[in-house]
């Protein structure tokens, strides 16, 4: 079935250093005819760093079904649109894949531009094996939608990935250390940023290293899959 309209285009923008885009990328920031963000005063750094001057609008989760219908309208009218997210790979733990999903239904076509991306970022600086992973996003924060989840990863193989808020992340730790046993980790903590910091160790020994800290920043945790390193 062929392709109408416009291109969406799913562009990868830097997780912190700014110098972390292709090429590709920049072009295509500055070819569009609209870029939608998922925080469009963040977008604006980065889009004045490379002279990027198309329209900006938001889409986040809060807006995603309004915002989807009227961005796959202008994609319809011949309009090519760039999405990018907060950082790194857009519909990555974001509603961006949901725009995608219209764009494909509705026949248009859909053109990654590769890039930065947090977990894969991690993964390799992780000394964990790479072979087979599974990236989970964000645990529930609580309750029994948190624990359940917990089990899933509790019986996984692959190495583990997940994101995680800074000031939930001592209470992960101990959390995946009573579900999943004291098993190597790796937190991960504003990768390519000025403050870069990569702990490793079993659960118990990042945990005692992180404790009594204020701990800031985007975080990815790496965990040794069941029964590997464990």
């Amino acid at each position: 079935m062929g392709t109408k309209g416009g291109r969406l285009y799913l562009v990868s923008t830097p997780i912190g250093n700014l110098e972390d885009i292709t090429l590709r990328a920049i072009k295509v920031l500055r070819g569009v005819d609209l870029i939608a963000a998922e925080d469009t005063r963040r977008a604006k750094r980065l889009l004045a760093r490379y002279r990027a001057t198309a329209p900006l609008t938001s889409f986040f989760e809060h807006n995603e079904t309004a915002k989807k219908q009227a961005l796959i309208k202008r994609l319809l009218a011949g309009d090519d649109i760039a999405l990018i997210s907060d950082a790194g790979t857009p519909g990555v733990s974001d509603p961006g894949f949901r725009l995608v999903q219209g764009a494909i239904e509705a026949g248009i076509e859909v053109v990654p531009i590769p890039g930065p991306s947090a977990h894969v970022a991690a993964l390799v600086v992780s000394g964990l094996p790479t072979d087979s992973f599974h990236f989970f996003g964000f645990l529930p924060p609580k309750g029994s939608k948190r624990n359940k989840r917990l089990e899933e990863i509790n019986a996984v193989r692959g190495t583990i990935i997940l994101y995680e808020a800074p000031h939930r992340l001592l209470r992960t730790l101990g959390d995946i250390r009573e579900v999943c046993g004291d098993r190597p980790i790796v937190v991960a903590r504003e990768l390519t940023k000025m403050y870069e910091e990569v702990v490793r160790g079993a659960v118990s020994e990042v945990l005692e290293e992180l404790e009594g800290r204020k701990i800031k920043g985007e975080i990815t945790l790496v965990m040794a899959g069941r029964g590997r390193g464990g």
